[in-house]
């Protein structure tokens, strides 16, 4: 099946100032922060149609990170601790700094309320088009939650911990889909352990746990979180990242340690894959996506300002289509502009250009955007 949209995008956008301000002022209620995020999602929401934008987001404006839907959702979650993790900027050293996106399992985790209900019920009322709906996956809460010495008194294993978050995830992707969002999008960053030795190690020797097994079970629980859920006019995706961390990122490598099970194995009717790199190896583990399924394409950084070259671009897709018929592929930029709250290091018109050129070049390569 061909792709449905050409030019896409992850879907978390530069917070303007004056919301990550407001996000800052204790003393602000809640209702005068919602309103604030409900302009200026409203002027996100146009800027993407100006541009040719056929599926829209909320920028994810109104959390603080891309997963802080399920921390406001569950209790469980101590946010005042939380594990040292390592990021790589471009050309710069590695630092080794706590996480901007704290958290440890100290409890068991309960459903308090919905993660996005709010969320898609004003996209509904104000989307210009079809929406996307971003959810983070399963997996990533036992790998940056799991704290030995304190998460093991409620949960022996990493294991334990995840196939309590999997059917909640799962209740959520059914929900979306019986609201109306036309396309969910599970952000997977952990399955960029799979493909980094060093990260490899971490899964061995800090997690205690086999890396293919673990793989394994990975692929278990977010197949788990999807049963059911396809839909005829529903594209079900999986965001496979790297790190996206105010410009920074923790893994390399390409796809090939991964690439057999994971796109043999995923329920899923899209793949959106960074390539915006080196970092991201070559295409030729694309052979192993099953006919007929869509890769969208990352190779527009949303790390760096600098544009792309649009002829480029267009190389790069011609490459990709060696292993993956051009009808079933996409482009977009290579990550969110906004993983965390702070944003990357590049300006809100830096960011309209990124997508600019994205819609021009999926005209261009496709006729269509």
């Amino acid at each position: 099946m061909a792709a449905k949209y050409r030019a896409d995008h992850i879907g978390s956008l530069l917070r303007p100032a004056e919301v990550l301000q407001a996000r800052s002022d204790k003393q602000m209620e809640h209702g005068q922060l919602r309103a604030l995020e409900d302009k200026h999602i409203l002027r996100l929401l146009q800027r993407q149609k100006d541009l040719g934008l056929k599926i829209f987001t909320d920028g994810e404006l109104r959390r603080l990170n891309f997963m802080s839907d399920f921390n406001d959702a569950v209790e469980g979650i101590d946010e005042s601790d939380n594990l040292l993790r390592s990021w790589q900027a471009g050309g710069a050293g590695t630092s080794t700094q706590p996480s901007r996106v704290p958290g440890i399992v100290m409890g068991k985790i309960k459903q308090t309320q919905r993660l996005t209900q709010h969320e898609l019920a004003f996209m509904k009322q104000r989307s210009p088009g079809d929406i996307k709906i971003t959810l983070p996956t399963a997996n990533q809460f036992p790998a940056i939650y799991y704290k030995k010495g304190l998460s093991d008194k409620v949960y022996p294993t990493h294991s334990a911990f995840l196939w309590d978050i999997v059917p909640i995830i799962k209740a959520e992707i059914q929900a979306v889909i019986d609201e109306g969002a036309q396309y969910v999008q599970i952000d997977a960053p952990r399955y960029s352990y799979y493909i980094d030795p060093k990260w490899r190690n971490y899964i061995k020797n800090e997690m205690g746990l086999d890396p293919e097994a673990a793989l394994d079970e990975a692929i278990r629980a977010d197949n788990a979180c999807l049963e059911g859920a396809k839909r005829a006019g529903v594209i079900l995706a999986i965001h496979l990242c790297r790190g996206n961390n105010r410009s920074q990122w923790y893994a390399e490598g390409g796809y090939d340690a991964i690439a057999e099970k994971l796109f043999g194995r995923l329920q899923v009717d899209a793949f959106l894959l960074e390539y915006e790199s080196e970092r991201a190896g070559t295409f030729e583990p694309l052979r192993f996506v099953p006919h007929g399924e869509t890769v969208v394409l990352g190779l527009v950084s949303s790390k760096l300002a600098e544009l792309e070259s649009q002829d480029q671009l267009k190389r790069r897709i011609d490459e990709a289509s060696k292993y993956v018929p051009l009808e079933n592929l996409a482009l977009r930029p290579q990550c969110g502009f906004a993983s965390t709250m702070e944003g990357n290091l590049l300006s809100e018109e830096e960011q309209w250009r990124k997508l600019k050129l994205v819609v021009d070049t999926a005209n261009d390569v496709w006729g269509q955007a």
